[in-house]
């Protein structure tokens, strides 16, 4: 069954918009998947503790196969590629991808939670989201 899945991604260490691109690309070429569409980049003031620098931010819209367990997977795998590396909650990374919503669907599970439990509270994924409604089903 193909679910439209909208994926955020953020990073604030290093090739910021370089890392963007990668996951565009990396998220692109997955199986059973299509980028149908990306929202403009735009900067935001980091949210939570410790100090740092300011996050690039995307939306993209992807149409795909993969479940919600197996898309995580993969944007763990991408993250991994762009060096991320998860030793401080919240804490500066080189690439953050977060699965926001996919389709209708609900997951509750430790690690993950779909719709994303911080959409209420960024304003710049729901502007977003909204700009990439014209590529939504």
């Amino acid at each position: 069954m193909t679910e439209w899945a909208y994926v955020a991604l953020g990073s604030n260490l290093g090739d910021r918009a370089g890392y963007l691109a990668l996951a565009r690309r990396r998220l692109a070429a997955l199986p059973r998947t299509e980028l149908r569409g990306t929202s403009a980049v735009e900067e935001t003031a980091a949210i939570g503790p410790p100090p740092q620098q300011d996050y690039l931010n995307q939306m993209v819209l992807l149409e795909t196969e993969l479940a919600p367990r197996s898309l995580l997977q993969s944007c763990h795998r991408i993250e991994s590629e762009a060096g991320r590396k998860r030793s401080v909650r919240w804490g500066p990374r080189t690439l953050d991808l977060d699965i926001v919503l996919f389709g209708d669907q609900t997951v509750d599970e430790p690690d993950l939670v779909i719709p994303h439990p911080e959409l209420p509270n960024r304003e710049f994924w729901q502007r977003e989201i909204e700009e990439l409604e014209p590529y939504a089903p």
